[in-house]
Formats: C-alpha cells, sequence, structure tokens
C-alpha cells in the first residue's frame, strides 16, 4: 500500500473521528490544524487507526509522529509486504 492510499484511509477516519464534515489532509497535516483533535479524540484515533489497520503503535512511535506523513510511514512499515 501506497503512502497516498494510507493518507487517504487516514483521511476518511479523520472525518469520523473528528466528527467534521471535510477536512483538506495532506501528509503535513498536524493535529494543531484540526480544532477538534483533543487528547481524548487523539486516543479514539490511534485506535481506530489500529483495528483498521490492524496493527499496534508503540508509545515511541507515537510520541515522535508530527504531521500525517510520519504516521503513514510508520502505518507503512507496519504493514505486511
Amino acid at each position: 500500500m501506497t503512502v497516498e492510499e494510507i493518507v487517504a484511509k487516514i483521511a476518511d477516519v479523520m472525518v469520523d473521528v473528528f466528527d467534521v464534515d471535510e477536512l483538506d489532509i495532506t501528509e503535513a497535516t498536524s493535529a494543531d490544524d484540526v480544532d477538534e483533535w483533543d487528547s481524548l479524540s487523539h486516543i479514539r484515533f490511534i485506535i481506530t487507526l489500529e483495528r483498521l489497520f490492524k496493527i499496534k503503535f508503540l508509545n515511541e512511535e507515537i510520541a515522535d509522529l508530527k504531521n500525517i506523513g510520519d504516521l503513514a510511514r510508520v502505518i507503512q512499515a507496519k504493514l505486511p509486504a
């Protein structure tokens, strides 16, 4: 799966988790760009992604994320080849 395909799936999750109609999501998008992104929604977001992609994030991986592109690359690395 390409990073672009993963970003598209992440965008779908974001619309649902953050309860917004539409978001313009790019690899550069961060929590600062989404008003509804707070600590509780962040946990729901991560759990939803883990379930969707059938992966598990390490705490260090989550702490190192700066934007959606970073998140997509971590997900890509965890997916089976």
